[in-house]
This record gives structure tokens, C-alpha cells and sequence, in this order.
């Protein structure tokens, strides 16, 4: 098994890429999924959130109100952290959970936003950072996802730096063009996964 931690920041592309890499054959195991799974209504996940926020973070139906708990903890790095200190746990346990069942020659693509920010790339064979410049990463979050400009600066000032991303990089795949030109890196990338996965007596972290 060749295990991949795949990261990029806010708007860089990497859920493009990691759909990419998931229809050739990788194993995706994305965090942003899990992390939402693990405080649905009903779940402990979801009850130490509303012990450490209040119940003001629910909607009327008794699930987690996203935006409005976004609105909370981008605006302040402590509750930031406190958010961050119930869900991580409850996410690497289940992301090994699922990494515990997948085939023992498959590339398992990890898909994890805060990879650089919670210093988890001693957990991967090797680390795949999307990047693209924080200008274009504003331009995509206020264009296409239309938020308030404001509000894309703060999600990106709460990450981690480009820098401090491709400090951990192994290997880069560049999004800041358009997406035509994503696709024939995805798969030369790829191409080197599974070459590195098949390598005999191949060294890990």
C-alpha cells in the first residue's frame, strides 16, 4: 500500500485533483467528508461540538448550522482551535479505519486540507500539495464560490501559508492556470504513484 497525503489550500483545486486520481484507481479517503460525518445529528461528534459552542450552532432541524459555526471560529484562532481539537481525533480514527480496509497494493489518497497545519506528513509514504497563489485562490472563492471577499481572505488567513505547504511537498502539481492544463499533471502524477506503489523494498517515512 502507498499511502498519499494529498493537501492544497482553500481554492487551490484539490478536490478536482483528488477526483481525478480517484477515477484511475486511487482509494480516496477524504477528511472534508469524514469531518462532516463524524458530527451528524446523533453523534458524540456533534454533542461536544454543541457542549464547547451552544446550541445556537444548530438549525432548526438539530444539525450542524455550517455556516454559522464557519462564521465563528474563522474570526478567532481559539475557537478555531477548539473546534479543531474534537473533530481532528474523530477524523485520523476514522480515516485509519477506512485506510485498514482498502486493498494492501492500492494507492490510498489521503485528502486532507489541514495536512500541513497539523503537521501530519510523518503519516504518509510521501505528501502531493496542489498549489496556486493566494490571488488566485481569492479569485476562485469569490467568483465561483461566491463568498464576501472578506470572508475568503479569513479562511485562507487561517491556514497555513503556500510556503509552509510546499515545505512538505514531494510533489507539486500546479493549479493556477485553467483547468486544461490540471489534467495531463494529475495523471503524469499518477503514473509516478503507482510506480513508486509497485516498487520493490520501496522505503516509507
Amino acid at each position: 500500500m502507498l499511502k498519499v497525503g494529498l493537501t492544497g489550500g482553500i481554492g487551490a483545486g484539490k478536490s478536482e485533483v483528488s477526483r481525478l486520481l480517484e477515477s484511475y484507481g486511487a482509494v480516496l479517503i477524504d477528511a472534508d467528508k469524514i469531518a462532516r460525518e463524524v458530527v451528524e445529528p446523533g453523534t458524540p461528534g456533534l454533542a461536544a461540538v454543541v457542549e464547547a459552542f451552544g446550541p445556537e450552532i444548530l438549525d432548526p432541524e438539530g444539525a450542524l448550522d455550517r455556516p454559522k459555526l464557519g462564521s465563528i471560529v474563522f474570526a478567532d484562532a481559539d475557537r478555531l482551535a477548539t473546534l479543531n481539537a474534537i473533530v481532528h481525533p474523530l477524523v485520523g480514527a476514522r480515516s485509519m479505519e477506512l485506510e485498514a480496509a482498502t486493498a494492501p497494493d492500492a494507492v490510498v489518497i489521503h485528502d486532507v486540507p489541514l495536512l500541513a497545519e497539523n503537521k501530519l506528513s510523518p503519516l504518509y509514504d510521501l505528501v502531493v500539495v496542489v498549489d496556486a497563489s493566494p490571488g488566485t485562490q481569492l479569485d476562485r472563492l469569490v467568483r465561483l464560490r461566491a463568498m464576501a471577499e472578506s470572508e475568503a481572505r479569513a479562511r485562507m488567513a487561517a491556514q497555513a501559508t503556500r510556503e509552509q505547504r510546499l515545505a512538505i511537498a514531494d510533489l507539486v502539481i500546479d493549479n493556477d492556470g485553467p483547468l486544461e492544463q490540471l489534467e495531463p499533471q494529475v495523471r503524469k502524477v499518477w503514473a509516478e504513484l503507482t510506480e513508486r506503489a509497485a516498487a520493490p523494498g520501496r522505503d516509507s517515512r
